[in-house]
């Protein structure tokens, strides 16, 4: 079947809302072929060969007014971003229906009365581009919370304040896991990786989204195998440069290049579970081979913009990384020290998430890294008393073990420029700031250049 770009809409129902800028930013707002961002500008295809907005994906199925696409804008990554927040909030006074106190504010029972009681009330939503996910520590966990520190005063062991990114809603032929904790994964055989069932997780998701987010009392079955093949069908990826021009036309970028990507669960894998027994190839990505310089480079901007992105894809791809202290990974192998490159966790060709489901703990809920606007949370381990401070308890909260504590999964890495911030939590404002952290993590000693020539590659992703 054809591929072709998005189609030229706008707003095609009332809640639509228009920016000053003449950009609409409403719940089912859309942007035309090359959606812009900060870097340039994204753009989707379907293997439907257009966006179809009578899918029940873009419609209301619950009581609060909300659709798939009221946290998965087109414009924005099929997520959300602080920018289009708040946005959305200014032109509506907060009543668009992404506001809502089930899971958009700081606590559920929030005061929204007045515009101005609902900036309050909203203030992660619209700063980190976050949804609140109310956890409870689940029956037998290996741990208890000891204690809270929740800078919104609400939330306890029953239901843990957890704000989180909204994960984009393309590209997701690619997923080895569902959620940034797992808990939508299904498996058609427990314990084997390999029998990872995208469909069926994905009909699952998309039930209890409808009755979580949109507050519906029942959902219909067609409705929500329609609203899979929706999403499964889109491919989305940057598809030009503001300085390097398009993505698509001397490379393999673009959205188009990602349909026709090879994918199995396990391809490419770095820890043996490829199941053709292939041999990790840390070149994952060769979108921008094309882009080598020569021996005699060109000085103009947009040839100088592409050496660059040439030149981040092959630090991604070769940069010696000593990965040390990472639970999930270096505990489970045994390895104080693995030496790898940014592939070793980025490995699935040309995408970059896990091709096989592993949770890591990176250190991102860490108490160091905690800011003001972040609950913390004490927990004991029932059999050491050992205590952990976490922002998150990430993939715990599913399992109740305690080594999973702050663990979660990787993002698929297409369309980055389209989706800020980055992380579960949102705590990276900008590419810059991702590559600064992972600099900082694993002592990788990135020069100015280097820096700058690895945003560029995330930016052209």
């Amino acid at each position: 079947m054809r591929l072709v770009p998005t189609l030229l809409i706008t707003c095609v129902l009332p809640s639509c809302i228009v920016g000053e800028d003449g950009i609409a930013v409403g719940s089912n707002a859309y942007m035309p072929h090359g959606s812009p961002n900060g870097a340039g500008a994204a753009d989707t295809v379907s293997s439907t060969g257009s966006i179809d907005t009578t899918n029940p994906f873009f419609q209301s199925l619950g009581t609060n007014g909300r659709a798939c696409a009221s946290c998965h804008q087109q414009a924005e990554g099929w997520s959300i971003t602080p920018a289009g927040v708040k946005a959305r909030f200014d032109a509506s006074d907060g009543l668009d229906p992404i506001f809502r106190t089930n899971d958009g504010s700081n606590r559920p029972d929030a005061d929204i009365s007045t515009a101005q009681a609902r900036k309050a009330a909203f203030s992660m939503l619209r700063s980190r581009g976050v949804i609140r996910v109310g956890l409870p520590i689940p029956a037998g966990a290996e741990f208890t919370l000891d204690a809270v520190d929740d800078p919104y005063g609400y939330a306890n062991a029953g239901d843990l304040s957890l704000f989180r990114r909204p994960l984009p809603s393309t590209n997701l032929r690619f997923l080895s896991t569902l959620m940034w904790d797992g808990r939508e994964s299904k498996l058609d055989t427990p314990g084997d990786a390999h029998t990872f069932n995208l469909g069926a997780g994905l009909l699952q998701q998309s039930n209890d989204a409808t009755l979580g987010h949109a507050q519906a009392t029942s959902t219909d079955t067609s409705q929500m195998a329609s609203i899979v093949a929706f999403e499964t069908g889109l491919s989305t990826a940057q598809i030009s440069d503001s300085i390097g021009g398009p993505l698509d036309s001397e490379t393999a970028g673009g959205p188009v290049a990602i349909a026709g990507q090879t994918f199995f669960i396990g391809i490419n894998d770095p820890l043996g579970q490829n199941p053709n027994k292939t041999a990790f190839d840390p070149r994952a990505f060769t979108l921008f081979d094309a882009w080598a310089p020569p021996a005699t480079e060109k000085n103009d901007p947009k040839r100088q913009r592409q050496y660059a992105i040439n030149r981040g894809q092959e630090i991604f791809n070769t940069r010696p990384i000593a990965i040390t202290g990472v639970r999930g990974l270096n505990d489970v192998l045994g390895a104080p020290t693995i030496a790898g490159t940014c592939t070793t966790c980025h490995d699935t060709p040309n995408i970059g998430n896990h091709s096989i489901s592993i949770a890591l703990d990176l250190g991102l809920t860490d108490e160091g890294r905690r800011t003001s606007d972040m609950p913390l949370y004490t927990l004991r381990n029932t059999s050491t008393g050992a205590l952990v401070k976490t922002t998150d308890p990430g993939r715990a909260l599913i399992t109740g073990k305690w080594a999973d504590i702050g663990k979660f999964k990787g993002a698929i890495l297409r369309a980055l420029s389209a989706r800020p911030p980055y992380f579960h939590n949102g705590s990276a404002a900008t590419l810059a700031d991702v590559v600064a952290f992972y600099n900082g993590r694993f002592g990788m000693n990135l020069s100015l250049q280097e820096t700058t020539d690895l945003v560029a590659f995330l930016s052209a992703l």
